[in-house]
């Protein structure tokens, strides 16, 4: 089954084509990073625009790279929830109107759930159940991938997500856009045992995660050395951070991975291609015995193949949809 893929949930304009959910026929990515770089951040409207500008060619130069014309394709997925509302209705009304005219499938695919699924192409092997940390700008979560479109959330974030604290940090330490890809990058030449950070954890939640706190601690470290008119050296304090998130991160996977008897680990999103959390679930999963998948580096961020992936097996399970399909900006992947 061959699925022409959308995704539109941010800054990245992307279609691919996927051949039963794990074989990449093509998979085109227009990212608009070097225009957001000037506002510091994504700006949705700019975002939803730039979408409506490139979708065709997107598409067509995906049909293009596959070798294929609409005729060979047998459905259209699309990304429906959760993103930017402007983004994705932009992906979801041409998804709907390419599905209708050419008489396709069309399947909506839920965010989270393709950064998962980017982990079927990298590892033809992999099925499901396993544990996954899904780790992106907008969402850290702890999910139990039961099957292919059944999941359950262990953990989350009750405030930032974990690349939400990178960017801003690597903001305040006057990083460009995005951030924190950066900080990663200056973290590998510094001393993670500089400075001292708190590991924030929730009484009420032992597989959640609090990163708002870390994160404050993190910018008024730089806010009090500006104050003194004194200087932070960036890479220690890059390394000093990202160590304590990632040990947040870890902790709480590998405990709830004990407490609920996985074997078997995978990360997703686009943290997931932060070098020292794969270097850490790594290491972790080697003394313990479990197998662990990580997707390639081009996979991690926003793509379609992912999504393409995820559509098979959400058509597999019978979700397809018609034209009333709407787009949503909130949606928890148990419902996806």
């Amino acid at each position: 089954m061959k699925i022409l893929a959308i995704e539109s949930s941010c800054d990245e304009t992307a279609v691919a084509v996927v051949e039963d959910g794990r074989r990449v026929l093509s998979n085109v990515v227009v990212s608009q990073v070097d225009e957001h770089k000037l506002y510091g951040g994504v700006v949705p409207e700019i975002a939803s625009r730039r979408h409506a500008e490139a979708i065709t060619g997107v598409t067509d130069e995906a049909l293009i790279r596959a070798g294929l014309t609409l005729d060979d394709i047998d459905g259209v997925g699309v990304t429906y929830a959760p993103g930017l509302i402007g983004a994705l209705l932009v992906g979801v009304n041409f998804a709907k109107g390419l599905a209708f005219s050419a008489d396709k499938l069309l399947i909506p695919v839920h965010h989270l759930r393709s950064h998962i699924a980017a982990n079927y192409i990298t590892h033809s092997e992999l099925k499901p159940p396993f544990l996954c940390l899904v780790v992106s700008g907008g969402h850290s979560h702890i999910v139990a991938v039961d099957d292919y479109t059944k999941m359950r959330i262990i953990g989350r974030t009750r405030d930032d997500a974990a690349g939400e604290v990178f960017d801003k940090v690597a903001r305040t330490l006057g990083m460009s856009y995005p951030g924190g890809i950066n900080l990663d990058k200056a973290a590998e030449n510094g001393d993670p045992l500089a400075y001292q950070m708190p590991h924030p954890k929730v009484a009420d939640g032992p597989y959640d995660f609090s990163f708002s706190g870390l994160k404050t601690a993190a910018i008024n470290i730089i806010h009090n050395a500006s104050q003194k008119g004194q200087q932070v050296v960036t890479e220690d304090l890059c390394a000093s951070f990202r160590k304590a998130v990632v040990d947040c991160l870890t902790e709480n996977l590998f405990k709830a991975a004990e407490e609920f008897g996985y074997k078997t680990i995978a990360a997703a999103g686009g943290v997931s291609a932060n070098r020292l959390l794969r270097r850490r679930l790594e290491e972790e999963c080697s003394a313990r015995g479990y197998k662990l998948y990580v997707p390639e580096l081009s996979l991690c961020g926003d793509n379609g193949a992912m999504v393409g992936s995820q559509a098979y097996y959400e058509y597999i399970n019978g979700k397809t949809a018609g034209a009333d399909l709407n787009a949503c900006a909130t949606m928890s992947i148990e419902i996806g």
